[in-house]
């Protein structure tokens, strides 16, 4: 099938659309070439297929666990501001596919349309926008933000198999648009809730080349006991709330 065929085909299947330009990536970028050579052995496949069925048992046991704590933060979103208590999170996944995630909404509900009055804020370099005083976020959702509550729903995606445990944060499609070619890779695997970025100090971390350096070599350097590694820092970087906002 002819690359434009491809992208055509594609585009019928979106769950929102997205640009020309990203469906093009998609459908020339030789993915496999993003990745390590041992990703071709049976090893790595094997690493994988265990990676997965993790993330199945993981996010199930603690969407069940924390069922409690997610009726309490619903509730708390719901009284505390107007607006829905989840907020579709429109991202690209692996090989740029889209899909739409949740977060516990942590800001006003005309948020996005909001967003050109404090771009000129933006304390990150690149294409991803971060503000540690951004006015948009609600008193409530700060705190959410602060110990990454508002990312819960997340197991949901987890679950679905669009993201993992472990993995390069998701970038939505205005972001990946501006992406140099060399940070393409980024989606060579599926993406996470928790990687390098976020255990080595998430926004405070402020040059975007350096994000993506965390995650190619991430991507390089991956087996299961990295995976290990990073999700018993998470849990440290996450109670002291370093880096959120």
């Amino acid at each position: 099938m002819s690359a434009p065929a491809r992208v055509a085909r594609s585009a019928a299947l979106e769950p929102y659309e997205i640009p020309e330009r990203i469906q093009r990536i998609r459908a020339e970028m030789d993915w496999d070439a993003a990745l390590p050579p041992r990703a071709q052995t049976p090893g790595w496949r094997m690493q994988q297929g265990i990676k997965r069925a993790l993330d199945i048992v993981l996010s199930a046991a603690l969407l069940i666990i924390l069922a409690p704590l997610f009726i309490l933060i619903a509730l708390a979103v719901k009284l505390s501001s107007p607006g829905p208590v989840l907020y579709e999170w429109r991202v690209l996944g692996r090989h740029a596919r889209p899909f739409i995630g949740y977060k516990f909404r942590t800001m006003v509900a005309d948020a996005d349309a909001l967003k050109d009055r404090v771009r000129e804020h933006n304390e990150m370099s690149g294409p991803v926008f971060k503000m540690r005083q951004d006015p948009r976020v609600t008193p409530l959702g700060r705190w959410l933000r602060r110990y990454s509550l508002d990312e819960l729903p997340q197991l949901w995606s987890v679950l679905r198999g669009d993201m993992s445990l472990v993995g390069p944060r998701p970038p939505g499609p205005h972001e990946f648009v501006e992406f140099e070619p060399w940070q393409w890779a980024k989606l060579a695997v599926t993406p996470g809730i928790t990687c390098t970025w976020q255990v080595s100090g998430r926004s405070q971390i402020h040059d975007f080349d350096t994000w993506m350096r965390l995650d190619l070599a991430y991507i390089r350097e991956w087996n299961l006991l990295l995976d290990l590694r990073i999700l018993l820092q998470t849990l440290p970087a996450v109670i002291s709330g370093r880096g959120a906002y």
